[in-house]
């Protein structure tokens, strides 16, 4: 890799409100705001909207689509080519 042409990599607080869940990992984002973490160190922190402890997939409350209702109701409407 060419020196000086990357951006920083380092410790970063990620956190969702939305759960109540944070978690520290790598990573080249930065941030102006910081939170003092369990180790005791301050990290950057970057305030996120959805995790995986908020998304409805991982939460196992993810709606199921009815798509073979959605085929009928479009055969329906536009009729069959066939």
């Amino acid at each position: 890799m060419k020196p000086g042409i990357h951006p920083a990599y380092g410790p970063v607080v990620f956190r969702d409100k939305a759960a109540d869940y944070a978690f520290l990992t790598r990573s080249t984002a930065t941030s102006d705001k910081t939170v003092e973490w369990e180790d005791g160190n301050t990290y950057p922190v970057i305030d996120v909207e959805i995790s995986s402890r908020s998304h409805p997939f991982y939460t196992g409350t993810a709606r199921v689509l009815d798509t073979a209702g959605r085929v009928e109701r479009f055969q329906r409407r536009y009729g069959s080519t066939s």
